[in-house]
């Protein structure tokens, strides 16, 4: 059976890592194309044509349900409306260039165009949705902010096409890498476990069903926090052994568009009335392109999913894809030390290493070196700096500072 779950493992890996290679390089090229003060610009009027572009810069950027949470809250904060901040945290996390090429992977072309679908349909109606019910009126008004793409320096300048390569390969290889490669590799994992060890009858009996799985799929996806793009070798495993594509679909898209953090963000800056409208569209639009997968999936005879039979790549660039994939995660599990003189705070609301380059990159704006355990959620800040300090620069980058604080000597 061990020899069986490493095969499945591998072949969910083979499958995958090209195209993600893909997606790396282009979501690495969309950091540097799209600046930061356009995007702000765009989204800032109370109209339709904001939440329109909101959710469509969103659905080809690859950050987390997590990793989302800074962004829209510095996008608020520049001036756009709660429509469009809605509808780009439903957008965002949905999809990626990344997670779109990775889906077709192991999924098929149908589920790789109705996932983006999916997601312009329910930030649209939820963006519209919150705007309709919104007495603010916004109007753009230039802040004279700006922050470049490649150093984040906020005075303008210009960097020669070596640097601006050099920082699309780093970003999409590196940071990115870092941000979703444990994802990526536990969710292979588990849908290896699920292709190996769940047994088929059950999952077909059980799962098979809309009126079992589209609930059970909700319940499990709305609070978990999954990439987009490692939730779906899990759904891929799941739909092989049985469960209805439709209930595969709500899982991807609710899984990577909500989490414990995401939702308690939105109630509390968003207010009840907007965080209802964004959880009631995640629901809506979810079951209503479930519905439609399984109905594609019945007139095609089930025929238009080819988990582990791509065969447009050839064998010998998907081992070498796989394993340059598995060398750039491996070397993002690194171990951070903790200095000497140093005050630890908690910061409960960190859960990526989008959030902790986030969180760096403020103090070091501030001319304050500090360091991060993503694992306990804590940073460590020198000693000299005052803890309002820091609280004023870590609640800036829209996360929690808590309140406990300790003395390193």
């Amino acid at each position: 059976m061990f020899i069986r779950f490493l095969t499945d493992t591998i072949h969910l890996f083979n499958e995958m890592s090209p195209y993600l290679l893909f997606g790396f390089l282009i979501a690495g090229i969309l950091k540097i194309l799209i600046p930061k003060e356009r995007i702000y610009y765009h989204l800032s009027p109370s109209s339709f044509l904001s939440i329109f572009k909101a959710t469509l810069i969103g659905v080809p950027l690859p950050l987390c349900s997590c990793s989302v949470i800074p962004v829209a809250t510095h996008i608020k904060k520049q001036g756009a409306s709660d429509g469009a901040t809605v509808s780009f945290l439903i957008s965002t996390p949905t999809t990626g260039v990344d997670s779109i090429l990775a889906t077709y992977s192991l999924l098929g072309w149908v589920f790789a165009i109705i996932r983006p679908v999916c997601a312009v349909f329910s930030g649209l109606f939820a963006g519209t949705i919150v705007n309709k019910f919104s007495n603010k009126k916004k109007i753009y008004e230039s802040k004279n902010n700006y922050a470049c793409n490649i150093c984040e320096k906020e005075e303008i300048h210009t960097h020669s096409i070596y640097e601006k390569v050099k920082g699309t390969f780093r970003y999409g290889f590196v940071e990115l890498v870092e941000d979703t490669g444990k994802w990526i590799l536990l969710g292979i994992i588990i849908g290896g476990i699920i292709s190996t060890f769940a047994p088929e009858d059950i999952i077909s009996k059980y799962l098979g069903s809309q009126s079992y799985s589209y609930p059970l799929m909700l319940l499990i996806g709305i609070p978990l926090y999954v990439c987009a793009t490692g939730s779906i070798p899990i759904a891929a495993s799941l739909i092989a052994k049985g469960m209805s594509p439709g209930a595969g679909l709500i899982f991807l898209f609710t899984g990577p568009a909500t989490n414990s953090a995401t939702l308690m963000f939105v109630l509390g800056k968003l207010g009840k009335r907007n965080f209802f409208i964004y959880l009631l569209s995640i629901i809506l639009w979810a079951v209503v392109f479930g519905l439609v997968i399984d109905y594609l999936w019945i007139f095609q005879s089930g025929g238009m999913i080819h988990i582990h039979q791509s065969k447009l790549l050839p064998p010998l660039l998907k081992i070498i894809s796989s394993i340059l994939l598995l060398t750039l995660i491996l070397r993002t599990f690194h171990i951070k030390k903790k200095g000497r003189n140093m005050n630890t705070f908690s910061v409960p609301d960190m859960k990526c290493t989008h959030c902790e380059k986030t969180i760096k990159q403020a103090f070091s704006k501030e001319g304050i070196d500090i360091v991060v355990s993503l694992r306990k959620k804590s940073i460590y800040v020198p000693e000299r700096i005052d803890a309002k300090k820091v609280a004023e620069i870590v609640e800036k980058t829209g996360y929690t500072l808590s309140s406990r604080k300790e003395k390193d000597v």
